[in-house]
């Protein structure tokens, strides 16, 4: 064991390593008997490609580049694909981000496409398709566009054509329902086909504060009669589906948490979250089987896979090394396919047979890139806060196997925030900590309140104290680990992308608890955004996370880390995607506006072809290793092989 300074460790996971591992197996599927899914591709320009499973256990991808599986519905997408076994050849269909047009592909073809093209602003978008081929149709969620503003835009359930007669004839596109609510799901067919369900939401809610659950007729390939019955303004329900015998089952949270209900009746009773925030359209955390039983993902903070049986509300957890279950299932029959990782272990593809018990990785195997004692402990943390509340955290030491800091030396951390805000960071492994861990530093990812996973009430903390509660609580745990002696007082950072760029901005402007931050994809100016500057979807986010604008436009200007520019005495790293429509780079633009002259060292990097959540393999190389050469010249350290991030005044 060797002894050297915190920061100057020498280690084997690099930048490029970090950024090969980025992403995650996502959007399962089963065609036929086969296990199909969405992958990354960071080193061929961030795009996301089609993976199947052979029966024999192979893996191979179905599409080469350039195609692209992602939908751009409510820009953080949704399900991009379906599939299904017909004439004994599997068909499948797809959205190709590029042009967003749905594709129909038969393996051994090329992809043909079924929608046309809208000169219209953001154009014809799709997601969450369901084949019916008995119809010749796929059903699907519509965005359309109806100007060039980012809220000049319509949503509806649809139905394309499979013959591809809609390629050229908008009109050949058949509209499901009308368009009085803003956002729908796709809908979920029952059974026996005469009914169809999906969840529906309007401004300014968001689809965690409340959702109505939509059931219809489905007579002749129409849908008739669409009634409510359930959800509502103070409800979320967050899926639906159907039993195998034709009952209701949805997951709401008028309790309090997000429990299993089948036609109105709780079936498991927990404080437990059996669902979450629909950022993305498509996501399942429950998925009934042809015996009845229920497979859900399902926990409090951390989540697991488990089989619950509806009749007894007996549930029975998968064994195994996973920590985190994304909210994509499969089912076929009494097989259940999940996406689970572990602090261990990134996200891989898990089949559980509910006849057997038995749960194996079947696709995307984790496979260490380094030695795994170079993977850092995480510490599951409860701190407390202002008022004497409970904050949720994971700390990860610094650690490497083969090097220790002098005996009087006290660590660097950096505070994570991450983004949402109405999100949660998972007990997983991510490489890009690993980064700083193993060259000895300290990360501390910080479930502040406002975070999912720990009930409505924990979620609510954030209504209208969006720059305060979550400031507060990264600072509380930043402090606390300074105060016990964890670390360094005079080397604490903090960063986050997004929303959790907006609380490390707004951490530099109203706290002095850091030496310097990164602040990644960030809102910066609440007034702007809340004004025209960002995307349909959380155009009046801020009703709720701030308040009424034109109620309360005091406190959008006493919060914007833009409007307080002159407060940030911290050298920091600025990034940020110049595609991005979410948090657009022209609030960059303005904050360093009013830092210039102010002799703050800090440093913008701006990537062209990123939108908001980097993809692409170089730009995070340069992003982690900007990140930390901040880091080493603010905190005094060494780092080997890094290069040297320019710092302007």
């Amino acid at each position: 064991m060797q002894t050297s300074a915190y920061g100057s460790w020498p280690s084997p996971i690099d930048a490029a390593l970090a950024a090969a591992h980025d992403g995650h197996p996502e959007w399962l599927g089963l065609v036929g008997d086969e296990v199909w899914w969405t992958e990354p591709r960071p080193t061929e320009g961030g795009r996301r490609t089609l993976v199947r499973r052979r029966p024999d256990g192979r893996e191979e991808p179905v599409l080469p580049a350039p195609w692209n599986v992602r939908s751009r519905v409510i820009e953080y997408g949704g399900h991009p694909w379906a599939g299904e076994v017909v004439a004994g050849e599997p068909l499948v269909v797809f959205v190709h981000f590029a042009d967003q047009r749905l594709y129909r592909y038969e393996p051994g073809g090329e992809p043909r496409p079924l929608t046309p093209v809208s000169p219209v602003g953001g154009g014809l978008r799709w997601a969450e398709p369901q084949l019916r081929p008995e119809l010749g149709e796929v059903w699907c969620v519509l965005e359309e566009f109806t100007g060039d503003g980012p809220t000049d835009v319509r949503r509806v359930l649809a139905a394309v054509p499979l013959d591809g007669s809609a390629v050229q004839d908008r009109d050949a596109v058949r509209e499901l329902t009308d368009d009085r609510h803003r956002f729908v799901t796709g809908p979920r067919i029952s059974p026996d086909g005469s009914r169809a369900a999906w969840l529906a939401w309007d401004h300014p809610r968001m689809p965690w504060d409340g959702t109505e659950l939509i059931v219809a007729e489905v007579l002749g390939g129409t849908l008739r009669e669409p009634r409510t019955v359930a959800g509502g303004p103070e409800e979320s329900i967050a899926q639906a589906d159907w039993s195998p015998d034709g009952r209701l089952l949805y997951a709401s949270d008028r309790t309090g948490w997000w429990n299993l209900y089948r036609d109105g009746e709780q079936l498991c009773p927990r404080e437990e979250e059996f669902g979450g925030a629909l950022w993305k359209v498509g996501q399942r955390w429950f998925a009934p089987l042809d015996s009845g039983l229920i497979a859900v993902v399902h926990g409090t903070g951390s989540t697991a896979l488990g089989i619950l049986d509806p009749e007894t509300g007996e549930l029975v957890d998968a064994a195994g090394p996973w920590t985190e279950f994304a909210p994509t299932l499969a089912v076929h029959g009494e097989r259940v396919v999940a996406v689970g990782a572990s602090p261990r272990t990134a996200y891989e593809v898990v089949e559980l047979d509910t006849c057997t018990g038995r749960a194996r990785v079947i696709g995307a195997e984790h496979d260490d890139p380094v030695d795994p004692v170079h993977y850092p402990e995480p510490l599951i943390r409860v701190f407390t806060g202002p008022d004497g509340r409970d904050i949720h955290a994971h700390v990860y030491p610094p650690h490497h196997p083969g090097y220790r800091a002098p005996g009087d030396e006290l660590p660097p951390y950096v505070v994570w925030a991450h983004g949402g805000p109405t999100g949660h960071a998972p007990l997983v492994l991510d490489l890009s900590i690993a980064y700083f861990t193993s060259r000895g530093i300290g990360v501390a990812e910080v479930n502040y309140g406002g975070s999912t996973g720990y009930g409505r009430e924990y979620r609510n903390r954030l209504r209208e104290q969006w720059g305060v509660v979550d400031v507060e609580d990264c600072a509380a745990v930043a402090l606390a680990l300074a105060d016990e002696g964890t670390a360094d007082r005079d080397r604490l950072a903090v960063r986050g992308g997004s929303a959790g760029g907006w609380t490390a901005a707004a951490s530099l402007t109203m706290t002095d608890v850091y030496a310097c931050g990164t602040i990644v994809y960030p809102i910066l100016d609440l007034a702007g955004w809340g004004t025209g500057e960002t995307h349909d979807f959380e155009s009046q986010y801020l009703e709720s996370l701030v308040g009424p604008l034109a109620e309360v436009p005091g406190r959008y200007t006493e919060r914007s880390p833009v409007e307080h520019a002159d407060r940030v005495t911290a050298p920091f790293l600025l990034l940020q995607g110049l595609d991005d429509v979410i948090c657009p780079p022209a609030q960059c633009e303005r904050f360093l506006a009013r830092i210039a002259g102010r002799q703050v060292p800090h440093a913008y990097l701006a990537f062209e072809g990123e939108g908001h959540g980097f993809r692409r393999a170089d730009t995070m190389i340069r992003a982690l290793e900007a990140e930390l050469s901040l880091y080493a010249q603010v905190f005094g350290l060494n780092p080997p092989g890094v290069p040297t991030l320019e710092l302007t005044r």
